[in-house]
C-alpha cells in the first residue's frame, strides 16, 4: 500500500512538474472561455450585419484560441532558457514588421490608424507582439548586466534605448494607448532589477511633456480626455461610447440581465466585441460576473509574482515578471477605462476581447510562465 501510495504520490508530482502551475493554467484557460462565449453574444448583431453570419467573430476567436493554445503548450514544453538566444533575433523581426506596418500599401488601415499586416488570409498586430519581444529582450539583458543597473549610461540608457526604438514605430502608427503599455512595461522592470529611483522618475518627467503633446496634437484624443473628465458634455460625440458603458454596467445590477440580452451592444457601444467587451459582460452577467472576471486576473497575476520571485535564475525571474505585466497591466488598464476610470486608450481586455494577435501573445505569455514554473519544480 505504502508502495502503491508512493508511485502514486510520484505520478501527481510528475504531472505537476509537466504543467508547471495548475492554478494559472486553469485562470487562463477559464478566461478564454469565458471570452469565447462573451464574443459570440456581445459581437452576433454586429457580425450579422457586417458579415451575414453571427457566428463570425465567434468562428474566428476560435480559430485564434486554438493556435494560441499551441503556441502556449509549445512554450510550456521548452526549457525557457532557450529563449535567451531568441532575444534579438526576436527583437529585429517584431522590429522590421513594425516599419512595414508603416510602408504605403503594406500596412492594412482601419479606424484611422494602420496597426495590421496581412499575410494572405492572415492578420496580425506586430504592435502586439512588440510587447513580448521587449520582455523577452529585458528579461535578458537584465539578467546579464545586473551588475551595471545602477548605472545610467549603461544600466538605464540602453534598455530605454530598445524600448524607445519599438515605441516610436508604434506611435507612428499612431497607437498611444499601446505605446503607454510598452513604456510602463520598461520602467517596472527597470524598478524592479535595481535602477535608480530618480533616473526612472527623470524619464517619467521627460516624457510626460511629449505625452501631452501627442494627446494636444490629435483632436480626437484631446476629446477623449476632455469626455473622460465630463462625458456628458458631448454626449453624443466623444462622450459616447462611456455613456453607454455607464449604462451597460449600472443596468447589469447584482446578476446581470443574462446572457445574450445586452441593450447596448445592439449598436450603441461601437466595436463591443473588443475594447468594451467588459461593458456587455457586466451588464449580461452583473457585479458576479465582473467579480468572478476580475478574480480570476488576481489569481494569474498573483501565481505569475509567485512564479516570478520562486524562479531560480534572473532570466526566470524578469521573463515571469515580464510576462505577468503584459496581462495585468492590460487587464486593469481596460476595466479602468471600461468603468470611467481612465480615458479610453483602445486597448483589449485579455483574453475575453475579440483580436487574434492578442490572443495569441497571452498565450505565449503563459506558456512562458508555465516553462519557468515547470523549471524551478524540476530544479527543486
Amino acid at each position: 500500500m505504502a508502495e502503491a501510495a508512493a508511485r502514486a504520490g510520484g505520478m501527481r508530482q510528475a504531472a505537476v512538474s509537466r504543467v508547471g502551475d495548475p492554478w494559472l493554467l486553469t485562470c487562463a484557460l477559464a478566461l478564454v472561455g469565458i471570452g469565447l462565449i462573451m464574443v459570440y453574444s456581445a459581437g452576433s448583431a454586429l457580425a450579422a450585419k457586417r458579415y451575414l453570419d453571427g457566428a463570425y467573430f465567434f468562428k474566428a476567436q476560435l480559430v485564434h484560441a486554438g493556435v494560441g493554445l499551441a503556441v502556449m503548450a509549445l512554450l510550456a514544453s521548452l526549457d525557457y532558457r532557450r529563449l535567451e538566444r531568441l532575444a534579438y533575433p526576436l527583437l529585429l523581426g517584431v522590429l522590421l514588421m513594425l516599419l512595414l506596418v508603416l510602408v504605403p500599401g503594406v500596412g492594412h488601415q482601419a479606424g484611422g490608424a494602420v496597426r495590421w499586416l496581412h499575410l494572405g488570409p492572415l492578420s496580425m498586430q506586430p504592435a502586439e507582439f512588440a510587447k513580448l519581444a521587449l520582455v523577452v529582450y529585458l528579461a535578458y539583458s537584465l539578467s546579464r548586466h545586473y551588475q551595471q543597473i545602477k548605472s545610467f549610461s549603461r544600466g538605464l540608457l540602453p534598455h530605454v534605448g530598445v524600448a524607445a526604438v519599438l515605441i516610436l514605430p508604434v506611435l507612428a502608427e499612431p497607437d498611444l494607448g499601446m505605446s503607454v503599455i510598452l513604456f510602463a512595461l520598461a520602467m517596472i522592470m527597470l524598478f524592479v532589477a535595481g535602477a535608480r529611483w530618480t533616473y526612472l522618475l527623470g524619464m517619467l518627467a521627460a516624457a510626460a511633456p511629449l505625452v501631452y503633446l501627442l494627446v494636444v496634437a490629435y483632436p480626437y484624443r484631446f476629446k477623449r480626455v476632455v469626455a473622460f473628465l465630463n462625458p456628458w458634455d458631448d454626449a453624443g460625440g466623444a462622450g459616447f461610447q462611456i455613456i453607454h458603458s455607464f449604462l451597460a454596467l449600472g443596468s447589469g445590477g447584482l446578476t446581470g440581465a443574462g446572457l445574450g440580452a445586452s441593450k447596448q451592444k445592439l449598436f450603441y457601444l461601437p466595436e463591443p466585441h473588443t475594447d468594451f467587451i467588459f461593458s456587455v459582460l457586466a451588464e449580461e452577467l452583473g457585479l458576479w460576473g465582473v467579480l468572478l472576471v476580475l478574480g480570476l486576473f488576481m489569481l494569474l497575476i498573483v501565481r505569475g509574482i509567485k512564479i516570478a520571485l520562486e524562479a531560480r535564475e534572473l532570466f526566470g525571474t524578469y521573463l515571469a515578471l515580464g510576462a505577468t505585466l503584459i496581462i495585468g497591466l492590460q487587464a486593469f488598464i481596460n476595466a479602468g477605462v471600461v468603468m470611467g476610470l481612465l480615458p479610453t486608450k483602445g486597448l483589449t481586455l485579455p483574453f475575453i476581447s475579440y483580436g487574434g494577435s492578442s490572443l495569441v501573445v497571452n498565450f505565449a505569455c503563459v506558456g512562458m510562465l508555465l516553462a519557468v514554473a515547470a523549471g524551478q519544480r524540476r530544479r527543486a
